[in-house]
């Protein structure tokens, strides 16, 4: 299992920025994120995540994975949208799935090349794909790119986990965006104890 790399470079320098964070930081320990290297796998399955529990997607996931051995842009073509959808998502979320593959088929989005550009970049890339929003993209930046400094405004869980770790009963965009520019460079390694803090 391939992991979110980030060591005490990024502990120290966000507990020397933010004492509320670096006291959440020493109590949770270190957190191993489990990525997915390939980008365009990653996508498919933040895909069949959005709106749904982790526990829900992974059979969803298991259910694709088994009837396509593999998951990539031809396998997906090949089969119908009734076959995604019959590993119980819905027609909706299989046509994205489907739209992804033809995008990377067709050379629309280059998968491979991703990690050469910078986040708005992909961002915007991929934004103009039917289904794919920010958020999707954002997730995409953290879970398989490994991108230092992302902080999703538009991911409930982050939002939840800054509120309870500052005993705020609102979060409006500038003050999210305060918090974010405080944690920049190291934004993502912060995004992984916000998910924690949203749990506990």
């Amino acid at each position: 299992m391939q992991i979110f790399e980030y060591g005490e470079k990024e502990i120290e320098y966000l507990k020397s920025k933010d004492k509320k964070l670096g006291a959440a930081i020493e109590k949770i320990g270190m957190i191993k994120r489990k990525i997915t290297p390939d980008p365009f796998e990653a996508l498919v399955w933040i895909i069949i995540g959005q709106q749904i529990s982790t526990k829900a997607a992974e059979t969803v996931w298991n259910r694709l994975f088994s009837l396509l051995g593999v998951i990539t842009a031809e396998s997906i073509d090949k089969i119908s949208l009734s076959d995604i959808q019959g590993c119980g998502m819905t027609l909706r979320k299989a046509g994205y799935i489907k739209g992804v593959a033809s995008a990377a088929i067709s050379g629309e989005i280059n998968f491979n090349e991703l990690y050469d550009l910078s986040d708005e970049e992909i961002i915007k890339k991929l934004s103009s794909l039917n289904g794919i929003g920010v958020w999707t993209a954002e997730m995409l930046l953290i879970s398989s790119l490994c991108r230092p400094d992302v902080v999703s405004y538009g991911d409930l869980a982050i939002r939840r986990g800054m509120m309870k770790l500052y005993s705020l009963k609102e979060l409006p965009k500038k003050k999210f965006d305060m918090y974010r520019k405080r944690y920049s460079p190291y934004g993502s390694v912060a995004s992984l104890y916000l998910w924690a803090l949203s749990v506990i």
